[in-house]
């Protein structure tokens, strides 16, 4: 469970904090709900307190397991099967909304890789740059840091 103020990670929306707990009811039923802000855009999500399961929300990454997230980026043997653009597509979409990070890693790594060896597709452009922003800034956070910082870690990850 999560306390008002907690940082929380909602898959494909990135980091929020818990402004509050509220009760409300819907269909006579009364629910409490937590009520997140993101971090990144100010968009504000009711989650019910029952559901945080089936929605995804889950604590930001524990210090100790960011060096696994570079792990993931630093690996090169990546197996980048000759599927159609739109298959890999909807395969990163998933990972993405399924919200782990360690799975955003990987996607993020296999464009990043793929982006290598030729230009990427504007979809697969546009998935790239949502897993960055959300491992960035989840990271940031992790490690109390600046955004840039690991913008940079990042970088100098797949520098040729």
């Amino acid at each position: 469970m999560f306390d008002i103020g907690d940082k929380a990670v909602y898959p494909s929306h990135g980091v929020g904090v818990i402004e509050a707990i509220e009760s409300k009811t819907i269909s006579g039923r009364e629910q409490l709900f937590f009520i997140l802000r993101i971090v990144d855009n100010g968009m504000t999500i009711m989650i019910p307190t029952g559901n945080v399961d089936v929605v995804g929300l889950r604590e930001v990454i524990p210090p100790m397991e960011i060096p696994k997230v570079f792990q993931i980026l630093k690996e090169r043997r990546v197996s980048l099967d000759n599927q159609t653009w739109n298959r890999r597509y909807r395969e990163y979409m998933e990972k993405i909304n399924g919200g782990c990070i360690f799975s955003i890693a990987e996607v993020l790594r296999d464009l990043q890789v793929l982006e290598m060896g030729k230009n990427l597709s504007f979809g697969e452009r546009k998935i790239l740059d949502t897993a960055k922003n959300l491992l960035v800034k989840e990271l940031a956070v992790a490690k109390d840091c600046k955004e840039s910082e690991i913008l940079i870690e990042i970088r100098k990850i797949f520098e040729p």
